[in-house]
């Protein structure tokens, strides 16, 4: 406070300053530095516009003029950082579906395999459920055009579309001799950014994917429902799944905290000028009631989940366990440019947990490190590199930056370490040795005052 003071007072009076004696060489100097630097710029703008102008003359086929215009800009942004980018207007569209978590659709989770579009699962009360459509289910054409040859993203846009319309599907089951004919209306769906179920028959188990729109209202939901099923007296705690989770939305992130803190600054972002510094502080309400908590993290938990975990971390209302996190700590903002010119996606700052410690190219480090057993056959894909690997990434603030983190989640929940390790610290089995002495630590702090008082009578 002291030094933001001394700068405020300084500037007012270097400002008095200028403007009662140098007011004229100042200006007059300021105006030769501005136009020097905007020469140089202009001239640096013409030869990119003779760049284009010879590529369009000379190029060995015709360009597209908007294709090379796009090309140029993202060149420009993806030289400033690894998450600075163009989006075109579909990208940008595709973007706000994904951040916005609800469209138009059928409520299947599929993926991609020989060429086909598997079905992973239909979602629950979704027009995909009602007309029966089942895991493993292979969609061989939609509205009568062959899959085949479609990327995935290509026949995702082709199910999606306004609600109400109809698409007629044809569908090859495992156990069936014919295809099967469906006639499916679209309707409103969103997307499950939330997902759980009681461990133990005591603990309540929350994974969170990513952090879109609808994430916090599903975290609240989630909550009442595991705490009503297992009952608030017999509920040992909770345990919040972020592993693999590559963020999502700021503001989310910063509710989600919020739900399982009282009080306290839970993220502070700043960016090329102090006074843009923003802090975000959680409002009273934990929405668990001070129940015990556990966070897991690994190297696939990047941006908004590490928002989460490194306030929850620093406030020591969570015990944080598994690997080390991605270390993406900076924010982007999306800038509209207009209808049919999509939008920047441009960094602008960066941000801090609430110790004032920057994550950027190290990472969040968990308070128990628990790594994985991984199958040889997998051993070689389960590391993810980090942001310090991104090449032009930004550069952490202070200390040593650290690359690569174990990702792997055993598929089987009973082969999962993170999972035990986090069920036998609700259940007391093992103790977060490093919780416990810093609270021996706050006691003996607390304690020693009062022992010199009792001295002294």
């Amino acid at each position: 406070m002291m030094r933001k003071t001394s700068v405020m007072l300084l500037g007012a009076a270097a400002g008095a300053a200028l403007t009662l004696f140098v007011t004229q060489p100042r200006s007059m100097l300021m105006g030769s530095t501005a136009r020097a630097a905007t020469s140089d710029t202009y001239r640096q703008l013409n030869l990119l516009g003779d760049v284009f102008e010879r590529v369009r003359s000379d190029y060995v086929e015709k360009p597209d003029d908007s294709k090379l215009v796009e090309s140029a800009i993202s060149g420009m942004l993806t030289g400033l950082d690894p998450h600075s980018s163009y989006m075109d207007a579909k990208s940008f569209k595709d973007m706000q579906v994904q951040t916005r978590g609800e469209f138009g659709g059928l409520g299947i989770e599929v993926t991609m395999e020989d060429g086909l579009i598997k079905v992973v699962s239909p979602i629950d009360d979704t027009p995909a459920s009602k007309a029966g459509i089942q895991a493993n289910d292979i969609i061989t054409t939609l509205d009568d055009e062959a899959v085949q040859g479609l990327t995935l993203n290509q026949a995702v846009d082709k199910m999606r579309g306004p609600v109400n319309t109809k698409i007629r599907l044809k569908i090859i089951r495992k156990g069936q001799d014919n295809p099967i004919d469906v006639t499916l209306v679209r309707d409103n769906i969103r997307v499950r950014s939330v997902r759980a179920r009681v461990e133990a028959d005591d603990i309540g188990y929350i994974r969170i994917t990513t952090f879109n729109e609808q994430t916090t209202e599903g975290l609240k939901r989630e909550i009442a429902s595991l705490t009503k099923q297992i009952g608030e007296d017999k509920l040992k705690g909770f345990i919040l799944d972020l592993r693999n989770n590559p963020g999502g939305l700021l503001e989310e992130a910063v509710t989600v905290s919020d739900a399982f803190l009282e009080r306290g600054e839970i993220v502070s972002t700043r960016g090329r000028n102090a006074e843009e510094t923003q802090r975000r502080v959680a409002h009273a309400g934990d929405l668990t009631k001070g129940k015990k908590l556990i966070v897991l993290i690994n190297g696939g938990s990047a941006s908004a989940s590490e928002i989460v975990a490194g306030a929850l971390q620093d406030h020591k209302r969570a015990t944080v366990v598994g690997t080390r996190s991605f270390g993406k700590g900076s924010v982007q903002t999306i800038i509209p440019l207009g209808a049919g010119n999509g939008a920047l996606r441009l960094t602008t700052a960066r941000y801090y947990t609430p110790s004032g410690k920057s994550i950027q190219a190290k990472g969040i480090t968990p308070d128990i490190e628990v790594m994985q057993d991984v199958p040889d056959d997998l051993k070689a894909r389960t590391d993810t590199k980090g942001e310090a690997s991104l090449r032009g990434h930004l550069k952490g603030d202070e200390g040593k930056e650290q690359t690569g983190s174990q990702s792997y989640v055993p598929p089987d929940a009973k082969d999962d370490k993170a999972l035990k390790m986090a069920d036998d610290l609700l259940h007391g089995v093992k103790v977060d040795t490093q919780a416990a002495n810093k609270a021996a630590v706050d006691k003996a702090a607390v304690d020693k005052p009062a022992d010199k008082a009792k001295a002294a009578n």
